[in-house]
Parts: structure tokens; C-alpha cells; sequence
């Protein structure tokens, strides 16, 4: 009887501790990207560091725990370098984990994707998903596109080693049928192109752009992203500005940034994204910020701010992002090891301060 009643004491405690860190939460909800005065457009929501901020401990499951003394088993992302978001989920390549992990907020659990038929994933980079659920991933090491269904069963590869020089960005189209990766090549490389496949067969299509500065060539292009009008957002990354390239013809649309500290400028530009309305999401290492442009190339706003201390906004080194359905950004620090959260105002101050809501269902 004895050893309930300290159960049952311990899981009060626990409960009331687990009520004491949502309120917690709640308050930072104050955290609002543009600060006053003016007009709140994202608010701070929450941040990601390990699988029990996934996953979901059912009361039983909890007290057994207590019952037999037992930790709960949770682990850290390693060092996250980019992610996707959709319908609930999220994608996160982890570089040091050598794993793939599924972040599925719909049914509270954490999917750890670590083979890829008979190799193993080595060094994953960029990641995708398509409208069926199935998940692309650049393995640096492998130099090959893996493929995997929605519940990280490999199918297929795309591409060989012989490709590529150094595969890390990665674009496929809603449907799977075409997919997009970028080489970044290196210092003595000449291939500072994308090179672009059938995304169902695996067959080598052609090419876009060459080594270079003029519009739509390439120095060390990395993390890419098909707009939703068609257009592929390229992170030029050594000639310090994202081009807006037509898929078919390589040809440049438009540019966005130069070299700079200041913003709209780039210093070290990582990962990219784009919402609903084609506005372009751009992540900067050193600057420590995501910069927001509208597709005509307007800055629109930044998010966060470049710090050696954690905390909400603070990066030392963001890499990947993703925006989701909703409007939701979410911002790797490889650094702090860390996913934060900001949530757009259309969607309420306080909505989900806690427990990350679920996407409206299409």
C-alpha cells in the first residue's frame, strides 16, 4: 500500500510539473516578430530539442514507469541540417545521428529512418516529401538520392556516386515525377550545376547552369526549392544571392540579395523555404536570422537573431527550415541542436503554445 501511495505522490508531482512547464510556454507567447510597435506578424511558439517534446506518454504508460522506477527513454536530434514540414509531420535529416528521424505530431511518435535497403544511411542532407508521403533525402556520403515511403521504408535510389562531387540540395515536384539536386562542388570542381532526373524511373534528364557569377550560374550552390509557381529558388551561396531559375531552360528570372551584413543582404546563406503565397524564406549561418522576401524580391521582414546564449530566436548556427500549410516556420540551429517554432498571427497569440496544433487538413 505504501509503495501506490508514493506512486500515486509522485505522479501528482509529475503532473503538476508538466502543468508548471506549460505555463511556462504560455508566456513567452510575448516573443512577437516585428517587436512593437509594430504590427505582430509570427509569434515565438515553442522549441524542439529531443523525441519527448514528440512524443505523447499516455497515463498508464507513465505510472508503470513510476511503478518500476524506471527514465523514459528520450533522445536529442544530434545535428540537424535541414527539414520539411507537412500535414503534421516533420522531416529532419540528422548528420551525426546518421539517421532520418519522422517527427509525427498527428500520433505523438518519433520514426528513426536509419537503412536504406542494404546500405546505410552515412551523412543525410537535404529532404523532401511529396504530396503520397514519400520522403527524398541527399546522402552526402552515398552521393545518391534515397527514397523512402511515408513510414521510412526504403524503395529506390536516384543517382550514383559518379554523379556528383558534392549532392546537398534537393527539389522534387508535388508528385514525384521530377527531381532537382544540387552539386555544390567544391573549390577545384567544376560542377556547380543541378543536375535533374525522373523522379520515377531514376533516368538522368540534363542539366541547369555551370561554374560562375553571371545569371543563372552557379558558385557552391546548395539548399533548393521549387516555388508554387513553378520556379526553382536556388541558395547561390558564393555568389551571395538565391536566383529564381526556370526549370526547363536554366534561364534566370530574378535574384535576390548580394553580399552584406545588413538585411536583405546575405552573409552565409543555408536553408530556404517558400509558404503558399511564394514568399522566399532564407536562413543565414552567420547572420544568425531567417530574412523574408516576397517573390518579387522585396524583404519583408527577419526573424531572430545571432547569440552564444539559447534561447527563442537565438541562433549560432541556423541551417535548414521549413515552412508548413499553415504559415508555421520552424528554424534549425545545428549549434544548439534545436528546432524553434514561430507561428504566424493569422492563426491567434496563444493557439498552441504548448503542444504543436495539426496543420487544416487540404
Amino acid at each position: 500500500m505504501l509503495n501506490v501511495k508514493k506512486a500515486v505522490l509522485m505522479l501528482s508531482a509529475a503532473m503538476l510539473l508538466q502543468g508548471c512547464a506549460q505555463q511556462a510556454v504560455v508566456e513567452v507567447a510575448d516573443i512577437v516578430y516585428p517587436p512593437a510597435p509594430n504590427e505582430p506578424r509570427f509569434y515565438y511558439q515553442e522549441t524542439l530539442k529531443h523525441s519527448g517534446h514528440i512524443e505523447v506518454e499516455s497515463e498508464d504508460l507513465l505510472m508503470q514507469r513510476i511503478l518500476l522506477g524506471q527514465n523514459r527513454n528520450i533522445y536529442g536530434f544530434g545535428k540537424p541540417i535541414d527539414m520539411t514540414a507537412k500535414l503534421g509531420r516533420l522531416y529532419l535529416s540528422d548528420s551525426t545521428g546518421r539517421r532520418v528521424l519522422i517527427l509525427d505530431r498527428n500520433n505523438g511518435k518519433v520514426i528513426e529512418v536509419r537503412e536504406a535497403g542494404l546500405e546505410l544511411v552515412r551523412m543525410p542532407f537535404a529532404i523532401k516529401v511529396t504530396d503520397v508521403g514519400e520522403i527524398y533525402v541527399i546522402d552526402g556520403t552515398l552521393k545518391k538520392v534515397l527514397v523512402f515511403d511515408e513510414n521510412g521504408v526504403f524503395i529506390r535510389s536516384i543517382g550514383t556516386p559518379e554523379m556528383f562531387d558534392k549532392p546537398s540540395g534537393l527539389a522534387v515536384t508535388p508528385d514525384g515525377s521530377r527531381v532537382y539536386v544540387s552539386d555544390t562542388g567544391g573549390v577545384s570542381s567544376q560542377r556547380h550545376h543541378i543536375r535533374v532526373f525522373d523522379g520515377v524511373t531514376g533516368e538522368h534528364l540534363y542539366d541547369l547552369g555551370s561554374r560562375g557569377k553571371e545569371p543563372g550560374q552557379f558558385n557552391l550552390p546548395k539548399n533548393i526549392v521549387l516555388t508554387p509557381d513553378g520556379l526553382l529558388a536556388v541558395n547561390d551561396s558564393a555568389n551571395f544571392r538565391v536566383q529564381l531559375i526556370d526549370p526547363l531552360t536554366g534561364e534566370m528570372v530574378k535574384s535576390l540579395g548580394q553580399i552584406g551584413m545588413s538585411f536583405g543582404q546575405f552573409a552565409r546563406p543555408k536553408g530556404i523555404d517558400v509558404d503558399g503565397d511564394g514568399n522566399i524564406y532564407v536562413a543565414d549561418a552567420l547572420l544568425g536570422n531567417v530574412q523574408i522576401f516576397n517573390k518579387e524580391g522585396q524583404l519583408l521582414m527577419h526573424i531572430g537573431q545571432r547569440s552564444e546564449i539559447d534561447g527563442p530566436g537565438n541562433y549560432l548556427l541556423p541551417a535548414g527550415l521549413a515552412v508548413d500549410e499553415d504559415g508555421r516556420i520552424y528554424m534549425i540551429d545545428q549549434f544548439f541542436a534545436k528546432i524553434d517554432v514561430f507561428r504566424p498571427a493569422s492563426l491567434g497569440k496563444y493557439e498552441g503554445s504548448f503542444a504543436l496544433p495539426l496543420p487544416k487538413q487540404k
